[in-house]
């Protein structure tokens, strides 16, 4: 029997910054793994690193690290690593660094040929800059990478979710599937908030994440049903 064909990537956005991306790009590449294919994760850009024995750090593409296997060297998980924790455009001027889709398209390629599928997380929501020349769509684009999107179920999200949706078909990208993150234990009839966008999000739901204070994405993965 030949080897399964897989998506060759996924790139993960958000409704906004803080609905937890991350940990559900981290989830996700627990759950392709559990289909059985290598799943590498990548944050091209990371602001808010910290200073360590060998360079800038960023917890969140530390976290994708751990979650890919095989291991990829971090320096290709997050070729650009901002130390302010600030929006990429402003955190990367005050670095002096300019971001460009040359070293990431590098740094992918050599990513890409050792996994079946790459997770890809961008910064902050959808119509977030990457900086003053770039915008999420560009990386999209260049890497050929449909996109999956992170709903983080707050008040406000069907709102911020429909909005999103239209903004990646506006921009031309393949937009095939969302994830609801319950990042509000609080937030008042959350159950009946996610059915109104099951039934209104134009692409399938590939799960819904339950709220943890320490979030393992290992046990979260069971909560995926990623459709690679």
């Amino acid at each position: 029997m030949p080897p399964r064909a897989y998506l060759p990537g996924l790139f993960v956005t958000g409704t906004d910054t803080g609905v937890g991306k991350s940990v559900v790009s981290a989830s996700l590449l627990h759950a392709i793994r559990a289909l059985g294919a290598r799943a590498i994760g990548m944050k091209p850009v990371a602001s808010g690193c910290e200073p360590g024995a060998q360079g800038w750090r960023n917890e969140d593409a530390l976290l994708l690290q751990a979650a890919s296997d095989p291991t990829p060297r971090y320096e290709d998980v997050n070729p650009y690593a901002l130390p302010l924790a600030l929006a990429p455009e402003i955190a990367a001027a005050e670095a002096g660094i300019e971001i460009g889709l040359e070293p990431i398209l590098a740094a992918y390629a050599r990513l890409r040929a050792q996994a079946d599928v790459m997770v890809v997380e961008g910064v902050g929501g959808w119509a977030a800059p990457i900086d003053a020349r770039l915008d999420q769509i560009d990386l999209v684009r260049a890497l050929d990478l449909p996109v999956v999107l992170v709903v983080g179920l707050r008040l406000g999200a069907i709102n911020h979710a429909r909005l999103s949706a239209r903004a990646i078909a506006a921009d031309g990208a393949r937009f095939i599937g969302w994830i609801a993150n319950d990042i509000d234990p609080q937030m008042a009839r959350m159950d009946e908030n996610f059915e109104i966008l099951r039934r209104r999000m134009p692409v399938p739901c590939w799960g819904r994440v339950p709220y943890s204070q320490r979030p393992d994405p290992a046990r979260l993965a069971e909560s995926l049903r990623p459709q690679v």
